[in-house]
């Protein structure tokens, strides 16, 4: 049985890796301690990505200080996105949605506002903005990519009527 850092109900990259079952989460979630280190995991890799965990009770995040460094890294290995897809998803599965709308926003910030990820971007829209549980979150995320998506008209990830019309 090989147990992965950010674990997931369903297959990933490694085929030996079996996926959670719903009972796993549950029993997961109920003890304090494995939660404890699974906000310690999701810290060490935001790390790893140049990003800072603000506040532990919203998932606020900011750039770290060696954010250059790290995101130059991101921009550099696209294997980075995929690492990112399942942690936004295992966020999911283990209840910590505040936290996934945060990091999507955060790269959806870097990646179209400040432009700091270019390479990014693509996964930024296409998969982590999906990942987002909330439907609620998951509209207004899509409808912040598309405020700053240039050139707006070639914005494809919401249907632009309701874009438009939305709050």
């Amino acid at each position: 049985f090989l147990f992965r850092l950010f674990p997931l109900r369903e297959h990933g990259m490694n085929w030996r890796a079996r996926p959670l079952t719903c009972q796993e989460i549950q029993a997961f979630k109920k003890y304090k301690e494995v939660m404890d280190r699974f906000v310690r995991a999701y810290k060490l890799m935001l790390g790893f990505y140049g990003i800072n965990l603000v506040n532990e009770e919203t998932g606020e995040l900011e750039r770290a200080e060696n954010w250059r460094e790290r995101f130059e890294n991101l921009n550099r290995f696209s294997h980075n996105n995929l690492r990112i897809t399942r942690i936004l998803k295992c966020l999911g599965e283990m209840g910590y949605e505040d936290y996934q709308v945060h990091l999507v926003k955060f790269f959806l910030t870097e990646t179209l506002v400040e432009e700091t990820l270019p390479n990014v971007k693509r996964s930024a829209l296409d998969y982590f903005l999906f990942t987002v549980r909330s439907k609620e979150k998951r509209r207004e995320l899509v409808h912040y990519a598309w405020q700053h998506f240039r050139p707006q008209s070639s914005f494809v990830w919401g249907p632009r009527d309701k874009l438009q019309k939305y709050r």
